[in-house]
């Protein structure tokens, strides 16, 4: 073990001070790194290197049981003394390696006991330990932060995870059902919506600067190469009218949200789900003309040093001026033709497609395909699933379709209904726009005497092939690739998809009530934070077969409690215990398949009864 200096500047005085902090180092593949154990403060008490190495060595024999070959100084056997008792109450090192301790054994009355202040904690710790995992804390250090914003943003990320609310809203839930604050050492009290707005626009302030940290620390934690990023966009819209906004506007809502206007989210993701570049703007953006700006911002987010990443993306941003500008930019790219190719043929000494089944176990035919006048590599594919959905799609606009074809003809024979001709096949012209797919299979006779329609009949057609159903095609820049790696790099864009379904439901970026447009971005960059937290959690997860949706996890994660146990003495003193349950066997599980520890803190006091008790916060610990 060893005592680190952290270097920090008092932003009133502009004085230079230190704070301690005792670590242990460790390996990780290749690398050393450092994992903090306590906080020591100033340590005043301490005048040379000479005595933070004697500390440090006294704290490590004390928590090893080791016995002292010679008397350390006063002062310093007091503070390691101290320090050594609060890594035990906190339980801040393995088990093992604690001595073992004597029975702590008291007479109380039964009838007193009570249990109290009982707070949700486990998912709150569970995301503070990979917070830890991160290093963001370290980072707001270096990026000036105070301690006290440090631990603020880190509270407000974890509760914008676990409980997604409003600022009122998370203010209320931090004082009244989380122990968030403790793990933290803020007292929940303190905390209002006015300081959460504050440190949502301080974290926007440093966008830039978060993003490229958790894109390269990401990739380094997990040893993840970039070589393929995802590409798309979505909108959340607004409740309100947002008269001043420079961003909100009217445009094409994923929601269906046409009365309502929109504010867009565009982000960049590896094929892990890791944000590498997130941008903000305005609702009615075009999806085909925020890609270049976005690569333009991209190599100082990727960890790619050699060759440029394959960028995937749906067929909306795949306009022809897209792909030639990926070309020019030396990208090479993947993605689905925007509209269903004819007159192509297999390519030369193509055999057979081939048969491979998705996910859930449905054939897809895959066929290597070429076209005149298209240089890049294509691929037919035909999914039994994806025809499925078609033909039922087709058969509800049919049934509409004749439906609606009904109703036109009960207004002909019906008195007052519609019967001139031009009205007739004005109302026909609008039922073929509503339903294109499903008009093309009928013929229509109108039977007309005098520019009045008498009769109106129709016929339905039967199709000679469905063998257009559930077919598209893939094309990419790449000249040498088989079928089935075509297919899997395409499916990686469900990732991103993945993405913005975990934003939009688990971590509530839809509806947006902010006033003011700084907040709104703030609220939405925030999201993207917690999200990176999230996704660092189910990552790991996925990787020992746990496929949990976070709303499920936390759901396992807040059967964890803290509480407060309550006991009267015989000598009339009572006694506090606050300590966290163990986790069930579901939350255990979710523990060790992330290699976090399973509970924060054990803390206990005595008290008269009659005395006022003032609750102190733990002392604020990193892993």
């Amino acid at each position: 073990m060893f005592i680190k200096a952290i270097p920090k500047t008092d932003k009133t005085t502009g004085k230079s001070y230190h704070y301690y902090r005792l670590c242990e180092s460790y390996r990780l593949g290749d690398k050393v790194r450092h994992r903090n154990i306590l906080s020591l403060g100033t340590l005043v008490e301490l005048i040379d290197k000479k005595e933070f190495k004697l500390l440090a060595d006294r704290i490590e024999q004390l928590l090893g049981g080791q016995p002292s070959l010679f008397v350390y100084p006063a002062g310093i056997e007091k503070l390691a003394q101290k320090f050594y008792r609060q890594i035990i109450d906190g339980q801040l090192v393995d088990r093992a390696m604690l001595p073992p301790t004597e029975r702590n054994l008291q007479t109380v009355d039964l009838d007193s006991v009570a249990i109290e202040n009982v707070r949700e904690i486990g998912s709150e710790w569970m995301c503070l330990q990979a917070m830890n995992q991160l290093g963001l804390r370290q980072y707001f250090e270096k990026a000036g932060f105070t301690p006290d914003d440090s631990n603020l943003s880190l509270l407000h990320i974890i509760s914008r995870a676990v409980c997604p609310a409003s600022e009122h809203a998370t203010a209320e839930w931090l004082q009244d059902n989380t122990a968030l604050g403790e793990l933290m050492g803020i007292e929940a009290a303190s905390v209002n919506h006015h300081k959460l707005y504050r440190i949502s626009r301080l974290l926007y302030e440093h966008r830039d600067g978060i993003e490229q940290y958790l894109s390269r620390r990401t990739s380094e934690l997990f040893d993840l190469q970039d070589k393929i990023i995802l590409y798309d966009l979505t909108n959340t819209y607004f409740e309100g009218r947002k008269q001043n906004s420079q961003i909100a506007m009217f445009g094409n809502s994923k929601e269906k949200r046409k009365d309502a206007k929109l504010v867009t989210l565009a982000l960049v993701v590896n094929i892990e789900g890791f944000v590498k570049y997130s941008k903000i703007y305005r609702g009615n953006i075009g999806e085909t003309t925020t890609l270049e700006s976005m690569l333009n911002e991209l190599s100082t987010q990727t960890s790619i040093t050699g060759r440029k990443p394959m960028v995937v993306m749906d067929a909306g941003i795949a306009t022809e001026d897209n792909l030639q500008m990926l070309r020019s930019k030396g990208y090479d790219y993947l993605c689905v033709t925007r509209s269903k190719l004819k007159d192509y043929k297999a390519v030369k000494d193509q055999g057979n497609p081939v048969i491979i089944t998705d996910k859930r176990k449905s054939p897809v035919e895959l066929l290597l395909v070429e076209k005149e006048g298209i240089e890049d590599t294509l691929l037919y594919v035909r999914s039994e699933r994806k025809a499925i959905k078609e033909l039922s799609m087709n058969e509800s606009f049919t049934s509409h379709f004749v439906t609606g074809l009904t109703q036109i003809l009960q207004g002909i024979q019906n008195k007052g209904g519609t019967k001139k001709a031009e009205k007739v096949w004005e109302r026909i012209g609008r039922l073929k726009e509503k339903y294109p797919s499903a008009h093309r299979f009928f013929e229509i006779q109108v039977s007309t005497e005098k520019g009045v329609v008498k009769d109106l009949t129709w016929n339905r057609m039967i199709p000679v092939s469905r063998k257009a159903e559930g077919v598209y095609f893939l094309r990419t820049s790449i000249k040498e690739i088989d079928e089935v790696t075509f297919w899997n790099i395409y499916n990686t864009i469900r990732e991103i998809e993945s993405s913005f379904r975990t934003l939009k439901c688990d971590l509530e970026i839809r509806p947006v009530f902010h006033q003011s447009d700084e907040n709104t971005m703030a609220h939405l960059f925030l999201a993207v934070l917690a999200y990176q937290m999230v996704n660092t959690i189910r990552y790991q997860l996925k990787a020992k077969n746990i496929h949990h949706d976070w709303s499920h996890i936390v759901r396992i994660m807040n059967t964890q409690k803290a509480a407060t146990v309550t006991m009267q003495d015989k000598e009339d003193l009572k006694i506090y215990i606050r300590k966290c349950s163990k986790p069930e066997a579901k939350a255990s599980e979710i523990y060790d398949a992330l290699g976090y520890k399973h509970q924060p803190w054990f803390k206990k006091s005595v008290l008269p009864e009659k005395q006022i008790r003032k609750t102190e916060p733990p002392e604020n610990r990193d892993d």
